[in-house]
């Protein structure tokens, strides 16, 4: 399940599984396209609640950016806990997306990684 949620200049796209896996990749990409084609071209991904992610979920998020590039946004995500940041760290997802320890009061892209966001 993932809800959709504006916030700020952004839209959250909170993840309500603990498990980011295979099940819930579909329902990331269909859920970065429709907030695209509703004209909210940056996101953040919410894993407040999420304790795995699998790669699958990873692919799917590198194809979620790639679809929000196309139309000049960004994806990035927030209030990993310390075990997927790891990971992202490891896989070296945070040189792709920008990681937030909270969800941040502004997001417009990673033009300059200077928006708040940690790599």
């Amino acid at each position: 399940m993932i809800e959709i949620y504006k916030h700020e200049n952004y839209c959250v796209l909170k993840i309500g599984k603990s498990e980011a896996n295979l099940e819930l990749a579909d329902s990331l990409k269909n859920a970065v396209s429709a907030t695209i084609e509703k004209g909210h071209i940056f996101i953040i991904v919410d894993f407040k609640q999420v304790d795995y992610v699998d790669s699958t979920f990873l692919a799917a998020l590198v194809s979620a950016l790639k679809e929000a590039m196309k139309h000049k946004g960004d994806i990035a995500v927030a209030r990993l806990n310390k075990h997927i940041e790891h990971l992202f760290r490891l896989v070296r997802m945070d040189k792709v997306l920008m990681i937030f320890p909270d969800l941040p009061e502004s997001f417009t892209g990673s033009f300059g990684r200077n928006s708040g966001g940690q790599s």
